[in-house]
């Protein structure tokens, strides 16, 4: 089984990098529109889609920024951090069967309130640039190895 490992305020040095990938489903954006209730139809409705500037489908930017929270929450700081406030600009759209790699860079470090400041930039399997912002996190301060919560299936439709 992999265990989700952190890294504790006292292990985090400034220019540490981790990276987490996803690719992009209708699944995804169909299960995302239904947890979020943004049901506009530039993500659902390849019919309205085609006649937009994007000509097809797009994930909900804040898809991405779920990257940038799941890259947060099990790769830096990991297990145990606390994800305090997020700037995100978004670059450009992700498309159904796009790969989004989220990259988190430790920018700075204030030990003593244990707050990180992440620089997150995310790209897709082209290299275009996506999304580009700055998170704050509360890092742990013991280091923790746990196994990942486990989800029920989910099934679409009826």
């Amino acid at each position: 089984m992999n265990l989700l490992e952190n890294y504790p305020i006292g292990e985090i040095v400034v220019g540490q990098t981790a990276s987490y990938s996803k690719t992009l489903t209708e699944r995804d954006v169909v299960l995302f529109a239904a947890c979020s209730g943004d049901l506009n139809p530039v993500h659902l409705d390849k019919n309205y889609a085609a006649t937009t500037a994007f000509g097809e489908p797009i994930g909900h930017g804040m898809w991405t920024g779920a990257l940038v929270s799941a890259a947060i929450a099990t790769h830096l700081p990991g297990p145990g951090s606390v994800y305090r406030s997020q700037n995100l600009n978004f670059k450009h759209p992700v498309k159904i069967g796009d790969t989004v790699t989220v990259t988190l860079t430790v920018a700075e470090i204030k030990e003593r309130v244990k707050l990180v400041t992440l620089d997150c930039e995310s790209h897709n399997q082209d290299g275009k640039l996506i999304a580009k912002g700055v998170a704050e996190v509360i890092a742990p301060t013991e280091k923790l190895a746990l196994a990942p919560g486990h989800l029920p299936e989910i099934q679409l439709g009826s």
